[in-house]
């Protein structure tokens, strides 16, 4: 049976559900609501790069020192002083409780944050610890008091498995998965 109709959603093969999830929501949130919620990510990423710019260089903020609806943390430096990793930082997040965020874009060894509109204080702040607790573990690293290679950046994620097994690492079981 030859088709000839085309596409019924925004790609050919996406899915047609994203449509009409995006619609509602614009109509549940009016006007008002949207740019309230645009102003809220606005500040949550502001919150973010201040807290953080003492740790880690920001990109892309404008003439006031803000940055949009997305903070861009440049890690390439670490790299290049200790060894750690964009994937190094991203995959300790996750000892942390955190997904990692947006990786290598728009800028390679970079993290991408775009926190949302829903992100409340103490979880923005449960963030901003859990990064700058790793720029300490980073300069652990950098002075030589954690191992260059085996260190809880290298090794991250710890799973239940590698914490109830033989521990071979220089560093504590409550470093690795209770930081």
């Amino acid at each position: 049976m030859e088709r000839k109709e085309g596409a019924v959603c925004a790609a050919p093969f996406g899915s047609a559900s994203i449509l009409p999830i995006t619609w509602m929501y614009i109509r549940m949130m009016g006007g008002a609501g949207l740019k309230r919620a645009s102003q809220l990510a606005i500040l949550n990423a502001n919150y973010i790069s201040r807290r953080l710019e003492e740790h880690y260089p920001v990109l892309y903020t404008g003439s006031n020192g803000l940055v949009a609806h997305e903070c861009i943390l440049d890690l390439r430096p670490l790299k290049d002083s200790s060894g750690i990793s964009v994937d190094d930082v991203a995959k300790r997040l996750i000892d942390f409780g955190f997904h990692a965020p947006t990786m290598s874009f728009p800028v390679a060894g970079t993290l991408m944050i775009e926190p949302t509109e829903s992100e409340s204080k103490e979880e923005l702040d449960r963030f901003c610890d859990a990064m700058i607790r790793i720029r300490e573990e980073i300069r652990a690293v950098e002075n030589g008091t954690l191992d260059k290679d085996d260190n809880p950046l290298k090794n991250a994620p710890h799973t239940a498995a590698e914490i109830v097994g033989e521990w071979t690492h220089p560093y504590s079981r409550e470093q690795a998965v209770y930081p």
